[in-house]
């Protein structure tokens, strides 16, 4: 009977790389940050921890590496979004997008945007692939203002305030904090209510606080 990097290596080097980070994330969740060792999972899925070591140089290399794969995943999900001909539209599309990702992998969101080992700090490479997952938002921004749908601004910026706003929403989802009955309509409220503050009939901060 093959082991599952055998049957891995039959396919190419993507699908070893793959089945060793799905074991890895399986351990982290199940048995925390100790049990993620190059001999653990290597005897898991049947390879020599050579194999681990050439690919990731080790412990922190594997974190590394989940951490690029939780955003490409992010990334990859955003972009299968449709546009269509309405900016607002597709940006709230791209908010559900990733709530429903986050939903449908926790390891992974756990990995992104929590300390999944104690010590373990991006690359640099790493924190360049989780900037680049939100490209896709940043353009649906741009676009939204580009129609006059929002007030013109940092496109980036605003972008941003979109991910703080959401990410808090689904965090707290994750947490058990929102019972699943009423997540997904807070989480609808929350999108609404971010694009109505950012629209051209919303006065800016700067116009309220002026006298």
């Amino acid at each position: 009977m093959s082991t599952p990097y055998q049957d891995a290596q039959r396919i190419g080097q993507d699908a070893v790389r793959a089945v060793i980070l799905d074991r890895a994330i399986s351990l982290l969740v199940a048995e925390g940050s100790a049990a993620l060792t190059v001999r653990r999972i290597a005897a898991e899925i049947g390879s020599s921890t050579k194999v681990l070591y050439t690919m990731f140089g080790g412990k922190e290399g594997l974190l590394d590496a989940l951490y690029r794969e939780g955003f490409a995943r992010l990334r990859r999900a955003q972009e299968q979004v449709p546009r269509g001909d309405d900016p607002l539209a597709h940006l709230t599309e791209l908010g559900r997008a990733y709530r429903e990702r986050a939903i449908a992998e926790p390891a992974y969101y756990r990995v992104m945007f929590e300390q999944p080992a104690p010590g373990f700090r991006p690359s640099d490479e790493a924190l360049a692939v989780a900037d680049g997952a939100f490209g896709a938002s940043v353009a649906a921004v741009d676009a939204c203002m580009a129609a006059g749908v929002f007030r013109p601004g940092d496109a980036r910026e605003v972008s941003h305030l979109f991910w703080a706003a959401t990410h808090g929403a689904v965090s707290l989802e994750l947490a058990g904090h929102f019972a699943p009955a009423e997540a997904g309509a807070r989480y609808e409220a929350l999108m609404a209510a971010l694009g109505r503050a950012f629209g051209t009939g919303t006065p800016s901060p700067d116009e309220r606080s002026a006298p």
